[in-house]
């Protein structure tokens, strides 16, 4: 081997860690794949793989924030599939894709020194998914560890598991299966010293119950946290170096000489005049301070941004909010039911300065959303689009499609209202829900769930409960804090922790939490969550007054819809050849029918009228046939020895010619012609060919006098074949005659 074969050997030298996260073992390796990142590794989890880079640029001139960039991504070739797409490859994100790259991100974001600027970013791609151990816990673990190995100053390593609970006991990490039979789907990312993320849907959970998850979930957090710093300890680089800014003079000459007039412009309740107050003291302090030096004015506005900082944070300390409010108190609730006189559910909830109006849209099975990613593609039948526009904030805006925040608290609002709703048996419509932002000052995605809850009721569905849904905030100095209810937009802010907790009178129903600093502990976990039950209580409270229980009736503007049952045997028979006889119900009754494999039929329609048809034409394909009973027919064929007629949709029997009137008939086309309708007794059923032998004489009155029957000589009745008549209309109609056998 030659020196650059040894040099290459090397480089392709792996590292592998591993660590036992409820009862499974996650491996992380490093070494081999993707060398020329500043790190990466590959996650691996049973046979689901996630690769997972960091990279790092040069800082941009004039940037004032951290441009740091997470993307998860799911490869189809990862399940054996092919995108189902027109381009047959994978495009933009999905909804999923751009949760998980959010649900990556939040928990990294505040790990990276104060004043980092340099280029960040962080992709992770799943290359296998066995269908059983999800990746998106994995993208959090394995970007973590990239970040934590390269050279890139981060405060890390973060650890993240899920938590579910299947028949009351709490497990880690369940499987994709055991999920769907968990009341919990709980996502919690940490160091080893703390919480900093939690994301939480669940079935009406108690609030100590989540705290015990939590608990769990930090336990397994450190494992994972020390099975990363042992990976960085064999091939970890040094880490950058980075001086963080230094507090500027200006900022404590600044809260020395105007902190008076700070809080004064600060302590103003109304959002716009606030800012306009709060930038008149701005300007007023550097016409004070700059003496015509343009650059020493920047250094000054700079600092009063810090100082401005320091009182708001102190003022909260003192129990003082700039709003007027102590620390428990709700906002001023408004709601207003049905303003939009043609949709199907509307409520517009406002609380202090944040409003939104949310609207309630029920449809049938052909509006639910077609999903397509890893796991087999499945019919999303609740959906719920959040919408922030500029004109919310009062911004001048321009934005081509929703946003990864508008799409992460559409999903929290989502979560939320998805463990009240009735099942698809016992109320089978597609929902959809827009919250439309009209304004916003803090908890405008808790407006959303308030909203949306009442939004479903006015509409007809039948809740197992209203939702509420209120934002906590925290600020905390060394051993002194505030825990904040109903937060505005400064104090989500300017605080350290943004906590969103919606739930029933009964439980919880969804959590999201990030925290800015280091983390939290549990007992302040369990006063924020006692304190938001107060308040989600107050909100219910209110809701109620206004409306308590879904509606009995439907708008008339809704689509009505009924389910029956019938058995699977007999689904073909109303499908027909070719999907021709169901084509045909829905044309000529102007009803949407949807047939699941168990047999369960769901007829749609804008009014009772269509549905009773189409029932009824259902109903007769199901039947069967009664010997003696009389049936409306139409002919379908006629022969010179009788007439097809179809008794029943989709099925046809023979009407001899002897069977057509008391008085002899020469012809059947001179009496009758395909088309024509007609009433007909069944006489028999061919117990041997499942033929059905009809007849019309029998329901007309015998005459007194009726011409005698001629004589038939014996080759003149036509040879009864088998399939001579009856049958069902698949392949060649079964009752005509066919041709001789071959």
């Amino acid at each position: 081997m030659d020196r650059t074969q040894s040099l290459a050997a090397l480089s392709m030298v792996k590292h592998t860690v591993e660590v036992d996260v409820g009862g499974k073992i996650i491996s992380i390796e490093t070494g081999y794949v993707a060398k020329q990142a500043a790190g990466s590794v590959i996650v691996r989890c049973g046979e689901t793989m996630v690769m997972s880079t960091a990279c790092d640029g040069d800082p941009r001139p004039g940037l004032d924030f951290f441009p740091l960039t997470v993307d998860y991504r799911e490869k189809h070739y990862a399940a054996g599939r092919i995108p189902g797409n027109f381009f047959r490859r994978e495009a933009r994100p999905s909804e999923h894709e751009t949760l998980v790259s959010r649900l990556t991100d939040r928990p990294l974001r505040p790990l990276f020194p104060n004043g980092y600027k340099r280029d960040t970013s962080c992709q992770s791609m799943v290359m296998s998914f066995d269908q059983e151990n999800e990746a998106d816990v994995l993208s959090m673990v394995g970007v973590s560890a990239a970040l934590h190995i390269s050279f890139i100053p981060f405060g890390g390593p973060i650890g993240a598991v899920r938590v579910g609970q299947i028949d009351g006991k709490l497990v880690v990490n369940p499987t994709t299966s055991q999920r769907l039979a968990s009341d919990l789907d709980l996502v919690v990312a940490g160091t080893a010293d703390a919480i900093t993320m939690v994301e939480c849907g669940a079935k009406q959970i108690s609030e100590d119950r989540v705290v015990e998850a939590l608990v769990l979930a930090h336990e397994n957090i450190k494992r994972i946290c020390a099975a990363v710093e042992t990976l960085r300890s064999k091939v970890g680089k040094p880490k950058m170096a980075h001086q963080e800014p230094v507090e500027s003079p200006w900022t404590k000459t600044i809260l020395e000489k105007y902190r008076a007039q700070i809080e004064a412009a600060l302590l103003t309740v109304n959002k716009h005049e606030r800012g306009a107050t709060v930038k008149k003291c701005r300007d007023g302090i550097i016409t004070d301070l700059f003496n015509g030096d343009a650059e020493k004015a920047m250094e000054i506005k700079a600092a009063f941004g810090d100082a401005k900082d320091v009182v708001f944070r102190e003022l909260i300390l003192k129990g003082k909010r700039v709003d007027g409010r102590d620390t428990k108190t709700v906002r001023p609730i408004v709601i207003d039911l049905d303003i939009l006189p043609r949709a199907h559910g509307s409520a517009m909830f406002t609380r202090g300065e944040t409003q939104g109006l949310i609207v309630c849209t029920l449809g049938t099975s052909e509006d639910e959303q077609m999903v397509d990613g890893l796991k087999p593609k499945y019919n999303e039948r609740f959906l719920l689009h959040y919408n922030f526009p500029g004109y919310s904030v009062g911004e001048v805006e321009r934005r081509p499609g929703p946003g990864r925040r508008e799409i992460g608290h559409g999903a929290l609002a989502r979560r939320a209202l998805l463990a009240v709703l009735p099942k698809a048996e016992d109320f089978p419509y597609a929902i959809r829900l827009v919250s439309e932002i009209t304004e916003s000052n803090g908890s405008s995605s808790m407006a959303s769930v308030c909203g949306g809850s009442m939004a479903l009721m006015a509409a007809g569905v039948p809740l197992a409960a209203p939702v509420a849904g209120i934002a906590m905030g925290l600020v905390k100095e060394g051993e002194r804090y505030a825990v904040l209810t109903d937060i505005l937009g400064d104090e989500d802010h300017y605080g350290d922790m943004d906590f969103k907790v919606c739930g029933t009178d009964k439980g919880l129903t969804a959590l999201q939490m990030d925290i800015k600093i280091a983390g939290i502990s549990p007992q302040l976990m369990r006063e924020a969550l006692e304190q938001a039950k107060q308040g989600r209580l107050h909100i219910l409270a209110k809701m109620n007054e206004a409306i308590a229980a879904g509606r009995e009736k439907l708008s008339p503007y809704a689509p009505q819809i009924i389910q029956i049952q019938i058995d699977p045997l007999l689904i073909g028979k109303i499908i027909g050849k070719g999907g021709e006889t169901i084509r045909r119900i829905q044309e000529e009754t102007g009803a949407k029918i949807n047939i699941d494999d168990d047999g369960i039929i769901t007829i749609a329609s804008p009014d009772m009228t269509s549905i009773e048809k189409a029932k009824g034409w259902i109903s007769d394909l199901t039947e069967l046939p009664e010997v003696g009973k009389e049936y409306p027919a139409t002919i379908k064929a006629i022969k010179e020895f009788g007439a097809f007629v179809e008794f029943i949709p989709g099925t046809e029997g023979l009407v001899h010619i002897s069977e057509w009137d008391w008085n002899h008939i020469q012809d059947l086309n001179s009496v009758a012609k395909e088309g024509d309708q007609l009433r007909v007794k069944l006489l028999e059923v061919d117990q041997r060919t499942g033929k059905f032998r009809l007849s019309r004489k029998a329901l007309l009155p015998e005459p007194e006098n009726r011409e005698p029957r001629p004589p038939q000589a014996e080759g003149d009745r036509p040879p009864r074949r088998e399939g001579s008549y009856g049958g069902d209309r698949g392949g060649d109609r079964g009752g005509r005659e066919r041709g001789p056998r071959r």
